[in-house]
């Protein structure tokens, strides 16, 4: 069989062939090894950053208090909304007395509460955001890359404008 392909050539065209329908392929398809790699990274990078929060040690009792706070927010917010729902449940009287009080509030108040919530969550996604580590290439998805070197099409359309 090897002597038939050499006198041939097909192995060789047949890598050739094969190498361009890959190619070709991850145009329209992620390659799934290339994205495992890229999502094993990712989870990697995450657990790393999440240890590192408590690697650091509390320097003193204010710190760690302040620590505290900035973590309550969200706890509340979700604890309160399951907690509302629980109160409309037990007493519905008395719920429906507390929602008709929040009629009464004015809107320019809910929208301020609106931006001052936004405001908080927004900063607080934007610090994480900032001590992200850079994205590189290994991070991103592989995408179809063109040759706008040899681009008769293009250097056309270049020499119109």
């Amino acid at each position: 069989m090897g002597v038939i392909e050499r006198i041939l050539g097909i192995g060789q065209a047949s890598g050739q062939v094969g190498q361009a329908i890959e190619g070709v392929a991850e145009v329209f398809t992620v390659n799934k090894t290339k994205a495992e790699l890229a999502f094993q990274q990712r989870a990697g990078q995450t657990v790393s950053q999440y240890g590192a929060e408590f690697q650091t040690p509390v320097s003193g009792f204010f710190d760690g208090f302040i620590n505290g706070l900035n973590r309550l927010p969200r706890p509340t917010l979700a604890f309160g909304t399951i907690g509302l729902f629980v109160y409309a449940m037990v007493h519905p009287a008395g719920f429906s007395v507390r929602m008709q009080g929040l009629a009464y509030v004015p809107e320019p108040l809910w929208w301020l509460l609106g931006a001052v919530v936004s405001f908080y969550f927004g900063a607080r996604e934007l610090h994480y955001k900032r001590q992200a580590l850079p994205i590189d290439e290994a991070n991103v998805l592989p995408e179809a890359t063109e040759d706008t070197d040899n681009n008769a099409a293009l250097d056309e359309w270049r020499a119109q404008v």
